[in-house]
């Protein structure tokens, strides 16, 4: 895919998502996006022990993705759910539906992969990101609230509130 015909189908994704101006701690964000680099990435499957029992599902309650557009977990007091981004290099876009508690605290975004032997390919990655368009703190708090015996939940809610 061509530079050009990349950005285009981007751009056609943020318009179907929804608009990719959004804000982000009083900041407002592009079309073109926030870049970070140097993120932590790893990947996780559906069939791995700790995910069994949600099954293919998100921690949003929809089914994991893994198309044009895929679902990746993530701390929501860094990557508020609904967040939708972009790896460098790669034509998929990715959107923050789920989270885990391995990644509180950590800054690290998990992908999401269809099979274990995916799943091991992916490993850890560093990699550059393009926000597109920035999460919900508040609709992050509101899926969490229900759910805050667990102390990953409690520590993602508390970090949200804290700013």
């Amino acid at each position: 895919m061509t530079p050009k015909i990349s950005f285009l189908f981007v751009s056609a994704i943020c318009v179907l998502l929804s608009s990719c101006a959004s804000s982000f701690g009083g900041r407002a964000i592009s079309s073109k996006g926030t870049r970070i680099t140097s993120v932590r990435t790893t990947a996780y499957t559906h069939s791995e022990s700790d995910h069994i029992v949600y099954g293919a599902r998100t921690a949003v309650g929809t089914p994991l993705k893994y198309g044009m557009v895929r679902s990746a977990a993530a701390d929501w007091s860094v990557f508020p759910v609904g967040t939708i981004f972009q790896i460098e290099g790669t034509p998929h876009i990715y959107q923050v539906d789920d989270y885990g508690s391995a990644l509180v605290g950590t800054n690290t975004i998990d992908i999401y992969q269809p099979s274990k032997s995916q799943m091991n390919a992916w490993g850890v990655k560093n990699v550059n990101i393009r926000v597109l368009k920035w999460g919900s703190f508040s609709k992050s708090v509101a899926i969490m609230k229900e759910r805050q015996g667990y102390g990953h939940v409690r520590n993602m809610v508390n970090r949200i509130q804290r700013s």
